[in-house]
């Protein structure tokens, strides 16, 4: 089955972390076979406090998903992403569609 993460994201507040993030996240990308699909049609946000940007990032399985969060290139890309904005991040094992 495949895998995902769901970020759920608050404003970017510090544009240049977010850029950095974006340029670190690329080559972690494509390691892990990770597509990121942003606010798709199954996903509607209906409640959330602080959430301004819904991203859903698919990979081949689960087990690829938490090789990606846990690889040690993607916790210094992961510091970016926590300077720009808050967010949550859930891993998720499923199929869509």
């Amino acid at each position: 089955m495949k895998g995902y993460w769901l970020i759920l994201g608050g404003a970017i507040t510090d544009a240049a972390a977010q850029e950095d993030y974006g340029r670190l996240w690329a080559p972690i990308a494509a390691k892990y076979g990770a597509r990121v699909l942003r606010d798709p049609a199954s996903l509607e946000l209906k409640e959330g406090r602080n959430t301004m940007r819904v991203l859903l990032v698919a990979f081949p399985d689960v087990a690829t998903a938490r090789a990606c969060y846990a690889d040690p290139d993607y916790a210094a890309a992961r510091e970016q992403a926590l300077k720009a904005s808050t967010r949550d991040l859930l891993i998720v094992e499923g199929e869509l569609g």
